[in-house]
C-alpha cells in the first residue's frame, strides 16, 4: 500500500489531567507536565483521552486544554483530542470546537454503552470525520467501550481521506498485520505492553500512558527501531517491563500513573475524579513493589519517590459535573 505522511508523530503520550485535592484541574500543573514531556522529546499530547478522565471533563475543560497544550508546546509537539462522546451530535460539535481551539488531530473513541452495530460505528466515525479537516485517529478499545472495530469496518473506515490512523487497544497483532498489509493506515499501540511488537510489525508508534513517567525509553525505542536497531530497542522495552506493569496492570492506568507522578513530585496531587478512587493500601504496596524492581529507565530518578497513600486515598466529586454523555 502507498505510504501517508504521518501528521501525528511516533511518540505520543496519553496525558493524566492533573487535579487538585478538591477535583479541580490544577491547571499550573498541568502546563508543568506538558513542558516536561515536550522537552523529553514526545511528539504529541493526546489530552482528554481514557488517562485523562475525558469522562469526567467537562467540554470547557476538554477545550481548554487543547488550548493550553498549544500553548506549552509552542510547535515543538503536536496537540490531540481525545475522548470524544457516545453521541455522535454531541461528538461532532466538540471536535469542531477543538479544532477551532487548535487541535492538531482527533482521536475518535469507538461509541461505549449504546453497543451499536458495526454500521452505526462506521457512521459515526465517517460522520465525525466528514464535520473536520483535522486527521483522525480510530481508538478501538473494545474492553471499555463495550464493542469492537470489526475488521471489515477498519478497511471501510480507512478509505475516507481524513481517517488516517488506529489506535489499538485491543491486542490483535493478526489483525494489525492483515489491516496493515491491506490499507494505508497508520498504527499506534494502544497497550504499552504491546509498544516494541507493534513496532515491529509495521505501526508507526505507541500513544502510551506510561510515558507519562518515562517519556525518553519510548523515544529511544522509536528511534532504535526506525535505525533498524532490534537489539536496542528490545532493551528499552525490558527495561521498561517493571514500570509499565506498576502502571498498567493493578489499578486503572489513570490512578497508578497518578500516584506515581505525585510521589516523584511531579504533579501536586495524585487525586481523580469519582468513580475512580485512588489505590486502596495493598494495592498501593503492589505498584510500590513493582517500581523497586525499575532500574536503568533513562529520564527517571525513583532515588526520591515518596508515595503518599494517604493522599491518594478516595476521589473528588468536582464543582460543575461532566458534559460526557
Amino acid at each position: 500500500m502507498s505510504i501517508r505522511e504521518n501528521p501525528f508523530g511516533q511518540v505520543l503520550v496519553a496525558m493524566v489531567t492533573p487535579m487538585n485535592a478538591e477535583g479541580e484541574v490544577d491547571w499550573p500543573s498541568t502546563e508543568a507536565l506538558m513542558a516536561g514531556l515536550v522537552d523529553q522529546g514526545v511528539d504529541g499530547i493526546v489530552v482528554t483521552g481514557t488517562t485523562g478522565e475525558t469522562s469526567t471533563l467537562t467540554d470547557k475543560e476538554k477545550l481548554q486544554l487543547v488550548t493550553v497544550g498549544k500553548q506549552v508546546a509552542a510547535g515543538r509537539a503536536k496537540i490531540i483530542t481525545g475522548g470524544g462522546s457516545n453521541e455522535t451530535a454531541h461528538a461532532i460539535e466538540l471536535y469542531k470546537a477543538s479544532e477551532k481551539a487548535g487541535a492538531d488531530g482527533v482521536m475518535v473513541v469507538t461509541p461505549y454503552y449504546n453497543k451499536p452495530t458495526q454500521a452505526g460505528i462506521l457512521t459515526h466515525f465517517r460522520l465525525i470525520a466528514d464535520a473536520t479537516d483535522l486527521p483522525v485517529i480510530l481508538y478501538d478499545i473494545p474492553g471499555r467501550t463495550g464493542v469492537p472495530i470489526n475488521y471489515e469496518t477498519i478497511l471501510r473506515a480507512a478509505k475516507h481521506p481524513n481517517i488516517l490512523a488506529v489506535k489499538d487497544a485491543k491486542g490483535d497483532l493478526m489483525e494489525v498485520s492483515r489491516v496493515l498489509n491491506e490499507t494505508d493506515l497508520m498504527y499506534f499501540a494502544g497497550d504499552d505492553g504491546n509498544a516494541l511488537p507493534t513496532l515491529s510489525i509495521g505501526g508507526v508508534g505507541m500513544i502510551s500512558v506510561t510515558a507519562n513517567i518515562a517519556p525518553e525509553p519510548y523515544r529511544i525505542m522509536v528511534d532504535a527501531v526506525n535505525r533498524g536497531s532490534l537489539p536496542e530497542a528490545t532493551e528499552a522495552h525490558k527495561l521498561l517491563e517493571p514500570l509499565v506493569r506498576a502502571t498498567m496492570t493493578h489499578v486503572p492506568g489513570t490512578v497508578a500513573t497518578k500516584y506515581i507522578l505525585h510521589g516523584l513530585g511531579h504533579i501536586t496531587s495524585p487525586r481523580v475524579r469519582l468513580p475512580l478512587v485512588g489505590p486502596e493500601d495493598d494495592q498501593a504496596a503492589i505498584i510500590e513493589a513493582d517500581i523497586d524492581e525499575v532500574s536503568g529507565v533513562p529520564g527517571v530518578d525513583f532515588s526520591n519517590f515518596r508515595p503518599d497513600r494517604n493522599a491518594a486515598a478516595g476521589g473528588a466529586l468536582p464543582k460543575v459535573a461532566g458534559t460526557t454523555r
